[in-house]
């Protein structure tokens, strides 16, 4: 016991110190208006369609996002694309298929049905041509880092020289605000490397807004009728609730009038 007396003040010594390195290594994010925010937080349309056109441009040659389908794009709540839009879409890629009569595998056009064309066949075909990095899997990937879209958004905008005395292997990039700050994904994004069909300017800025909303989206496609959901529901207990006040004066005041 006197031993452990002893040593407590070492303790609390590293653990001030530990919290003084963690809060050392924190970076504050990126911030912006996202319109899903908040209890009547619904997804911008365009910033959803928008998005959906620079991960296809951008990211869907190295990142999958296998738990969505065609059909998704045309759905409510979504980006709404019509469902001849949707269709098109579809048709655009082409889609592993069979076994036919033969017994052959064949490909063809896509429909509404289909899952996202996966980038690589596998695993190891995917590290293998990222230098032995895996690209995550984008479907739910905003719920799968912490910071959620603040993180995904200042990521992307995130790539720098390393400060001095800080190298890099061949292949890794320095960002600010990756894990480590070192990364393997070079920087993807450029002013204009995609042009917009509803004429909005494609800053960095701007594509990394729409791209990361839409991963929003895919990470939650029914956060709309959720926020419904909840707000008819605190509608329903703000009622419940006024009854009930009212219900226990009535009660109480023929209580009072007996006594």
């Amino acid at each position: 016991m006197k031993n452990f007396i002893k040593i407590l003040p070492l303790l609390f010594l590293l653990i001030g110190f530990s919290k003084n390195s963690n809060s050392a290594e924190k970076v504050e994010y990126l911030k912006t208006d996202w319109s899903f925010k908040g209890l009547f937080g619904k997804f911008d349309r365009g910033a959803l369609q928008r998005g959906y056109q620079v991960y296809t441009e951008v990211c869907a040659s190295c990142h999958s996002m296998k738990y969505l389908s065609y059909r998704n794009l045309a759905e409510e709540g979504g980006p709404e694309f019509s469902v001849a839009e949707a269709k098109a879409i579809a048709a655009s890629f082409e889609v592993n298929d069979g076994p036919n009569d033969d017994g052959e595998m064949f490909t063809r056009p896509g429909k509404l049905s289909d899952k996202f064309v996966m980038p690589y066949d596998n695993v190891k075909a995917a590290q293998a041509a990222n230098g032995g990095a895996y690209p995550p899997d984008m479907s739910v990937l905003v719920k799968a880092r912490g910071g959620g879209v603040d993180y995904i958004y200042s990521l992307l905008q995130g790539y720098e020289d390393p400060p001095a005395g800080i190298t890099l292997d061949d292949g890794v990039y320095y960002n600010k605000y990756m894990y480590g700050n070192k990364i393997k994904m070079p920087n993807q994004l450029s002013d204009g490397l995609v042009v917009y069909a509803d004429g909005t300017e494609a800053s960095v800025e701007q594509m990394s807004k729409d791209v990361t909303t839409f991963l929003m989206w895919s990470a939650e496609p029914h956060l709309e009728s959720r926020h419904k959901m909840g707000f008819k529901a605190i509608v329903y207990l703000i009622i419940l609730t006024i009854l009930v006040y009212f219900s226990m004066k009535r009660i109480w005041s023929r209580i009072e009038t007996k006594v």
